[in-house]
């Protein structure tokens, strides 16, 4: 079994046991991108903490595909810009 498979595993029963929609999605690429940036660009604790932003925050524009992509990329934007402060 793959990490992917697991992950998909992971994601599919987790969201099943939130009471997410059948037909819930998950781009887990645009996830796991944030939380090495926020990881890389602040620090490692702030993974988990920018990505629960992100999700808190897309649910409260109305949990689409686009509010995600949206929330992920203020985030994004923000640790990478953090990152490079920090190495200048």
């Amino acid at each position: 079994m793959t990490t992917d498979d697991v992950l998909a595993g992971w994601t599919a029963e987790l969201a099943a046991a939130l009471g997410f929609p059948a037909d819930f999605e998950l781009d887990v690429d645009v996830v796991l991108d944030l939380a090495r940036d926020a990881a890389h660009g602040v620090a490692r604790p702030a993974a988990p903490l920018t990505t629960f932003l992100v999700g808190y925050a897309a649910g409260l524009r109305g949990g689409t595909t686009a509010d995600v992509t949206e929330a992920a990329a203020t985030a994004t934007r923000l640790a990478t810009a953090r990152g490079e402060q920090s190495d200048a």
